[in-house]
């Protein structure tokens, strides 16, 4: 299996509102937290900067480590390793400039809505207790 690291942001605006992408993988669409692969002699800081940007228009700092989880795509033969990070955004404005174009909205969400539009991903990172004093956690996904 290809191992493939992947580098995201969790958002949140000062209303408490998720920063979140819809993505488009051939003729399905699925909403996340911006993020993507990690670039050969990238770091996972890096990754998550230019990913977040690409995909949203806005400039990050990012900060502590949310999370790490692990999943097999035995369909693509990928072993991911995703690392997620707090991020707060320090400039830009909101624009797709994907250059994949597999971005094709961008949108704040309340966290019902959040937890409606990706129920498994919104379980799996915890997102019901975002808390960057709350430790950060592993997890291994199955598919």
């Amino acid at each position: 299996m290809k191992r493939v690291d992947v580098a995201s942001a969790i958002i949140c605006d000062e209303y408490g509102r998720m920063l979140l992408v819809k993505n488009r993988k051939g003729t399905v669409t699925y909403w996340t937290p911006p993020g993507g692969a990690v670039e050969a002699g990238e770091t996972l800081e890096e990754a998550a900067i230019r990913e977040v940007f690409e995909e949203t228009g806005f400039h990050v700092n990012i900060g502590r480590i949310h999370s790490v989880r692990e999943k097999l795509f035995h369909e693509m033969n990928e072993h991911a390793m995703i690392f997620s990070f707090y991020a707060t955004i320090t400039g830009g404005m909101m624009q797709n400039n994907d250059p994949d174009e597999d971005i094709v909205d961008i949108q704040w969400v309340e966290h019902v809505s959040a937890k409606e539009w990706m129920p498994e991903l919104y379980a799996s990172l915890q997102l019901h207790e975002i808390n960057e004093s709350k430790s950060a956690f592993y997890q291994f996904e199955k598919e």
